[in-house]
């Protein structure tokens, strides 16, 4: 039986991809209570780490689809927290969201959006959270985008 966020996901075209699994000593999510706490997840697609410096090497519309790729493995990690099941979120709180960009970079905003807006498509009212979007000078692996949420779940 497909789900109401699964069938909306389909709808989209879109696939998951399996949850990343972390890449140093830390759990992917932590429940508690009826909240899941998912650690960050970088700009990874079908083809590997989704590499860049927002104002150097890339521009807004690059990092924005790379956060969108953020969102992508924030869902994956919240249908495994739900067992499978999509439709125990009742909200996403919160996003955090880290750019690697150049100092003088002034659109972190704009970048994070891609991970929002994704969100918002797939959650509808239930997507809408708090936000913050920060410029770093650097992330794992040379990323472009980190993202961490917190969900709401039943």
């Amino acid at each position: 039986m497909t789900g109401k966020i699964d069938a909306r996901l389909a709808e989209l075209g879109i696939t998951l991809p399996n949850p990343p699994v972390p890449a140093a000593a830390y759990t992917p999510f932590v429940k508690t209570g009826n909240l899941v706490f998912v650690s960050g997840q970088v700009s990874q697609g079908p083809d590997g780490l989704v590499k860049g410096k927002l104002g150097a090497d890339m521009d807004v519309a690059g990092g924005y689809e790379a956060a969108k790729l953020c969102a992508l493995s924030l869902i994956a990690q919240a249908k495994a927290a739900c067992d499978g099941d999509l439709d125990r979120v009742v909200r996403v709180v919160k996003l955090m969201g880290l750019v690697n960009s150049t100092p003088d970079f002034p659109d972190h905003p704009k970048v994070v959006n891609g991970c929002s807006e994704l969100l918002g498509e797939v959650f509808g009212e239930a997507g809408v959270h708090a936000r913050s979007a920060f410029g770093v000078a650097n992330l794992p692996f040379g990323v472009a985008v980190e993202i961490e949420a917190i969900f709401e779940i039943a």
